[in-house]
């Protein structure tokens, strides 16, 4: 795919024969019917308060099972269309016994932003080699989460536990399953090696708390699962940063708490709206507040308001005084938002998270500094749109 990882995979079909006689005179014929059932393998998390040395090797046996490779074929078709077809492959992980499975948005998407399409066939590979149609629910680009669902009748399905993206701790082991360059089932052993990372969407705007890891990650890796020791999907697989367009230890995870609200979303209305705000701001850090005489320590320093945005049709104002300071240019004389319907924020990343708690449509109180002064304003929310320019 464009960006990022990789896709693994597996399922096992099942079918069971049952011998049915129809009652009748002699000549009545027996017939057989083919019931055709569906097995959905939960495992218990045992690790609850329980210390385990970390075991790649049971996480994978224990794991592996539920993730699968995802092919994506887009535009040409048809013998008469001068177009040829493009193919993508990627991963993706079984979510429940109903046939649901996560992957990137961007594997069953091409382009970014109002350009954004969506794949015209999607299939779903299994370790054993079945393969079978998979329907797009829903996208989610902001978030680079999609979700597909197929027919899970015959299958066995190994549905993989989400886990949480809060408390996670640098250092920590965890393993990516995929299917690197093609190669399915594939794993990677690394340790968490950042957090809050932001990483581009696929409209341009940010995705943070990204996951950081040295697990080896490689085209191909895209839409699979970043699992800790217990099992759990800490995360999905979705980027890295190469020089030569391979794994240099440097990939970046969505982080499951995100992929979790954006799938309840797709699940439900098959989209989601996510709030603007349309402001550009910058961290407070106490040398900045020194150097620019700022009255807070923390806070979201406005930098730039979106042109008839929710922020500038509220008054919001931006600085417009352009200085330069520790090789950095910053605009001068804007406001400063320190709350959010009186919830105390800290950075722009704070800010971010807390309109997520909003919709389109919603009216919200900003809590701002200006000239020395503490202000109140009001701000009717509007829908984000296709691109961070819009």
């Amino acid at each position: 795919m464009r960006r990022a990882l990789a896709a693994c995979s597996l399922v096992v079909a099942g079918a069971v024969l049952g011998g049915c006689s129809l009652g009748g005179d002699e000549k009545a014929e027996r017939t057989r019917t083919v019931q055709v059932t569906t097995r959905v393998e939960v495992f218990a998390d045992d690790g609850a308060g329980v210390a385990r040395p970390f075991d790649p090797q049971r996480v994978y046996e224990r794991e592996a099972p539920g993730v699968v490779t995802v092919f994506s074929v887009f535009g040409g078709g048809g013998v008469l269309d001068r177009e040829p077809e493009q193919e993508g492959a990627g991963s993706g992980f079984v979510l429940d016994g109903d046939g649901r499975i996560a992957t990137n948005a961007h594997v069953v998407t091409t382009g970014q932003g109002d350009g954004l399409k969506r794949a015209k066939e999607v299939y779903v590979q299994f370790a054993d080699g079945n393969q079978v149609d998979a329907t797009i629910l829903g996208v989610d680009p902001d978030s680079d989460v999609a979700l597909l669902r197929i027919d899970p009748a015959g299958l066995t399905l190994r549905p993989l536990p989400l886990g949480s993206s809060r408390a996670l701790k640098v250092g920590a082991p965890v393993v990516a399953i995929g299917s690197p360059y093609g190669e399915p089932q594939s794993l990677s052993v690394g340790v968490i090696s950042g957090l809050d990372r932001s990483i581009d969407s696929l409209t341009g705007f940010s995705i943070d708390g990204a996951i950081q890891t040295d697990a080896a990650i490689n085209r191909g890796n895209s839409g699979g699962p970043l699992v800790d020791g217990r099992g759990r999907v800490l995360g999905i697989n979705s980027q890295i940063r190469s020089t030569g367009g391979g794994g240099e230890g440097v990939g970046f995870a969505v982080p499951v708490d995100t992929v979790r609200r954006a799938l309840t979303a797709l699940r439900e209305d098959g989209e989601i709206n996510y709030a603007f705000l349309g402001v550009q701001s910058t961290t407070i850090f106490p040398q900045l507040a020194e150097r620019f005489d700022l009255p807070v320590a923390e806070g979201a320093w406005v930098q730039g308001v979106t042109d008839g945005g929710p922020a500038d049709v509220a008054g919001i104002r931006a600085g417009d005084d352009r200085t330069s300071f520790q090789a950095r240019a910053y605009e001068v004389g804007g406001d400063v938002i320190t709350r959010v319907d009186g919830k105390p924020i800290a950075d722009p990343k704070q800010l971010s998270d807390r309109l997520l708690d909003f919709r389109p449509d919603d009216v919200v109180t900003l809590t701002v500094l200006r000239d020395g002064k503490e202000r109140a304003v009001r701000v009717r929310l509007k829908e984000r749109p296709n691109d961070v320019g819009g």
